[in-house]
């Protein structure tokens, strides 16, 4: 597995976390299905949880806070910044809204929680001490992020025009999807909600984690409690499945395949 050991570049998606009303059944859940050690922190910290693999801490499991039991629980993606409050000015004048202003979490960096030009709810992390994920290529680290909105072009305009992304357009057979690319490289994805998606399902942000065994890993979701809404699927990217934890919480699976074949440094 690669590690990673500085700040990620402005724009990446450097951090994820979950909120859920109940943080103990949430790390059952995902220590479980992902292999992950989980270290609580103390009071100061809410008790937030840090997801490692191998050491290394990968995401984030916290508990809804007092007087939020109605936010929905979910997994957020963070975009690095090198400037919180620079980005949320950015963030309102591309026509997005600031749901919770630059707040510093101790020496570990400052963040904010944001909303894009569809709707989609993000974070922006400026890193301190602590850079985001450092694992990568390996069962348990984030594989990818990408946005799925109702208002593809929308997001597009907002997108490029806060980060300064470019777009690679991967879209075919009535299927609209852009990569978000820095310096050239795919960072992360936008793509366009299908027409069969539920009324009810809001533009959001959807996290990837590596996996060893698709199918396994599909097997070990429903006995853990947790919903399979999308079988395993091959594509050029592996092998996929869409599912919700154990308490309904969205999320993707990815294992290598032979097309895709296995990322640079990949350790089982």
């Amino acid at each position: 597995m690669l590690f990673r050991d500085e700040r990620w570049a402005d724009g990446t998606p450097c951090w994820v976390d979950l909120m859920v009303p109940d943080r103990a059944k949430a790390v059952e859940f995902y220590q479980g299905l992902l292999g992950w050690q989980v270290e609580v922190g103390g009071a100061d910290t809410g008790f937030y949880g840090m997801a490692t693999v191998a050491g290394r801490p990968v995401a984030g499991v916290g508990e809804t806070p007092p007087g939020q039991e109605g936010m929905p629980p979910a997994w957020t993606t963070y975009l690095a910044v090198s400037d919180v409050d620079k980005t949320v000015a950015a963030v309102t004048e591309a026509g997005g809204a600031v749901l919770a202003p630059p707040m510093d979490v101790m020496t570990a960096g400052r963040m904010a929680i944001a909303q894009d030009a569809a709707g989609a709810v993000f974070g922006l992390w400026q890193a301190g001490d602590h850079y985001g994920t450092q694992v990568l290529d390996a069962p348990g680290a984030p594989a990818w992020n990408e946005c799925m909105s109702r208002d593809f072009a929308a997001a597009k305009a907002f997108y490029g025009d806060v980060f300064g992304y470019g777009f690679g357009d991967l879209s075919g057979g009535g299927f609209v999807y852009t990569t978000l690319d820095l310096s050239g490289r795919p960072v992360g994805g936008l793509g366009q909600l299908p027409a069969e998606a539920p009324a009810d399902v809001p533009s959001s942000w959807l996290t990837y984690f590596w996996v060893a065994d698709a199918d396994a890993s599909a097997a070990r979701v429903t006995e853990l409690g947790g919903q399979v809404v999308e079988a395993p699927v091959d594509s050029p990217h592996g092998r996929m499945v869409a599912a919700t934890d154990n308490q309904g919480v969205s999320f993707r699976l990815m294992a290598p395949n032979e097309q895709s074949g296995k990322p640079a440094g990949w350790a089982d």
